[in-house]
């Protein structure tokens, strides 16, 4: 797809309307005590994987509903002091995978750990959470985007949202992690979860790394792209008719411009220009609302694959240089 998007110049000061709801910051506040009420009980259990140089943990820890979340952990063998640590969020349909796909940011010097996302990894990559509130034993194939969308306290994402924040005080938990150093980081919908949880934990972040973030600025999506995973929410509406206002004021719980307004650790954003999955203004429309240092990538003839390989050692270089 060729270049549909504004021009660059309107996309850096693109800021739409931000619908949020009265009592966004006392939901999310309830949520979260609610979660918060079942004991997190982290296990990191060490697996053989046959690497020389990683020592690698599975992982279990108490989301959403005090359910079980599983996890990849991942250590440098030759380590002599706490770690700073990455806290990963996957894409759209996918799972925590198989742990030798994860193995760049602990041969970085990082700790490292992935969430598997509840529900997901039944597309790309395989996972091993099921969405327990929704009835699942197993991981399902998409789509998440209408699971639930009558109501906030009922939709999918309070679930996710949730879960990776009790993912953060995980590995902020183990102690090979220096707590003053955690990251969160993922593409697509893995950077919409890490603006999410950045702007959940304000105060307890040390850096913020969304690519081609998904789950912003959902109104201006979906009349922009034909894509999914938005078009879930398209084709749902075709349908319900009636149900669109309340799809919207549902989904403005789980915006991501206003989790990123509320974002203060030091973030790398990155975008595709000719993203028709996350179009540039649902990024931007984030990245310009949010609150702490930033930085844009810019990837001017990308499409959802944004910078790739290339803004993996962006994000590296940016936190040794943050970090020391």
């Amino acid at each position: 797809m060729p270049m549909f998007d504004l021009p660059l110049e309107q996309l850096r000061t693109y800021r739409p309307p931000r619908t949020e709801p009265a009592d966004f910051d006392e939901f999310w506040r309830q949520t979260l005590e609610e979660t918060r009420a079942y004991p997190l009980s982290p296990t990191f259990e060490a697996v053989d994987h046959g690497l020389a140089l990683i020592d690698t943990f599975d992982v279990t820890f108490n989301g959403f509903g005090g359910k079980p979340i599983k996890g990849w952990f991942l250590l440098p063998r030759n380590r002599t002091s706490p770690l700073p640590c990455i806290v990963e969020f996957v894409g759209y349909g996918g799972g925590r995978g198989m742990l030798v796909e994860s193995l760049a940011w602990s041969n970085f010097g990082f700790a490292h750990l992935i969430m598997d996302t509840r529900g997901q990894g039944s597309s790309w990559r395989m996972g091993d959470t099921p969405d327990y509130d929704a009835g699942g034993i197993y991981p399902q194939y998409p789509g998440f985007m209408t699971r639930g969308i009558h109501s906030p306290h009922a939709y999918y994402y309070r679930r996710v949202f949730a879960d990776g924040v009790r993912a953060v005080e995980t590995a902020m938990a183990h102690p090979a992690v220096d707590p003053r150093k955690v990251a969160v980081m993922g593409g697509s919908q893995g950077g919409g979860i890490s603006i999410a949880v950045a702007g959940l934990m304000p105060n307890q972040l040390a850096a913020l790394l969304p690519d081609v973030p998904f789950l912003c600025s959902y109104r201006e999506a979906v009349q922009i792209t034909e894509a999914d995973p938005y078009c879930e929410i398209t084709r749902y509406c075709r349908v319900h008719h009636d149900q669109v206002d309340n799809v919207f004021s549902t989904l403005d719980y789980f915006d991501g411009v206003n989790f990123a307004a509320r974002g203060k650790a030091p973030a790398l954003f990155s975008v595709g220009l000719m993203d028709e999955v996350c179009p540039p203004r649902t990024v931007f429309a984030a990245f310009n609302y949010y609150a702490g240092e930033k930085e844009m990538v810019v990837y001017p003839l990308n499409h959802h694959e944004g910078g790739g390989v290339h803004q993996t050692m962006a994000r590296m270089r940016y936190l040794r240089a943050l970090w020391g």
